[in-house]
């Protein structure tokens, strides 16, 4: 399934020689007597959004959305808790965007308290790595501007990049957002250069929250998307195995040889899943644990699962720090 990029707004000067410049009539100009990006259009799932002036108060719908926004210089004023994990101060990678700052919990996962959104009168509301529904984004169109989900791709489908370039253009900052998605580019790229050897390797990753029950993800993860970056190849088996529109191939024990792969990743929540996936007799047949080519990877504590699990211009150095040791030193 293909990725619509969505392409960064052009930031071009206007007029030229030696005469001092002048704001065309009716443009908006910054404090710094620049003319204003805005208004700006932004398309996406359910049409498109026009934003008049630059966004000062921003809420955040999605789980890795405010990732974004604080790398912009923007910190949200509301955000959703979805797995109770405090979106404000929690990550290593974030905590110090954040500061002494914290948003208003407006919501757990897609659910949305309409009230408090509408009670912190923000200017724009975006929900990118969201399940937004055609209903939740009429009713805060009524008193917001709403940037909802990428169009063209599944619900949670979007590349990190697409969903930056949302962002950043709903902010009117589209220049600063190209040299963070260049940033990132090169940190991948300078990876790949150390170790060519991974781009013949395939790898998955998958998780377990009860015993017989495991998930494999397909390649619109964001977690399966940070290994191809780093070079992997993933299976498309997988992805065959996945219900339309999710990002999960639920397996049973019986189907645990089509994690059979070069590299796999376990992202767990405790010690306790590792030794039970461990422990499945069908999961010791498999050769790439017989081999030790498997890696279980917290979600927490250290965060690195949290890190690739979010996948966004600020997690990603972080999580490239914290796996590529790891993953080197597998046999």
């Amino acid at each position: 399934m293909a990725v619509v990029v969505v392409a960064g707004l052009a930031l071009s000067a206007c007029g030229g020689g030696s005469e001092k410049e002048e704001a065309k009539p009716g443009a908006v100009t910054s404090g710094s007597g620049a003319p204003s990006v805005f208004p700006v259009t932004v398309e996406h799932k359910y049409g498109s959004t026009t934003i008049d002036k630059e966004p000062k108060r921003v809420v955040t719908l999605g789980l890795s959305d405010q990732d974004a926004v604080l790398a912009l210089g923007v910190k949200p004023v509301g955000a959703v808790d979805w797995f109770k994990e405090a979106p404000y101060g929690k990550w290593p990678w974030a905590k110090d965007k954040w500061g002494a700052d914290k948003p208003q919990i407006v919501g757990e996962r897609d659910e949305y308290n309409v009230e408090k959104i509408a009670a912190l009168k923000p200017d724009v509301v975006v929900a990118q790595y969201s399940g937004m529904k055609k209903e939740q984004y009429d009713t805060l169109s009524k008193f917001t501007k709403v940037v909802a989900q990428p169009k063209g791709v599944p619900d949670y489908g979007a590349s990190w990049q697409v969903m930056t370039r949302q962002i950043g253009k709903s902010l009117g900052k589209a220049g600063e957002t190209e040299k963070l998605i260049e940033g990132i580019d090169a940190r991948f790229e300078a990876v790949r250069g150390k170790h060519p050897e991974w781009a013949g390797r395939t790898l998955a990753v998958a998780d377990s929250f009860e015993a017989g029950k495991y998930s494999a993800f397909t390649r619109t993860d964001p977690k399966s998307i940070f290994f191809q970056e780093l070079g992997f190849k993933l299976k498309p088996e997988i992805d065959t195995l996945a219900k339309p529109g999710w990002n999960v191939a639920e397996l049973s024990a019986e189907k645990l040889n089509v994690l059979d792969v070069d590299r796999l990743v376990w992202v767990t929540s405790s010690t306790d899943a590792n030794t039970r996936i461990k422990a499945e007799p069908l999961y010791k047949k498999l050769k790439v644990n017989q081999d030790e080519r498997d890696l279980f990877v917290p979600y927490q504590d250290p965060d690195i699962g949290a890190a690739f699990s979010f996948n966004t211009v600020l997690s990603i150095p972080y999580a490239i720090d914290e796996i590529e040791p790891l993953l080197t030193a597998i046999k």
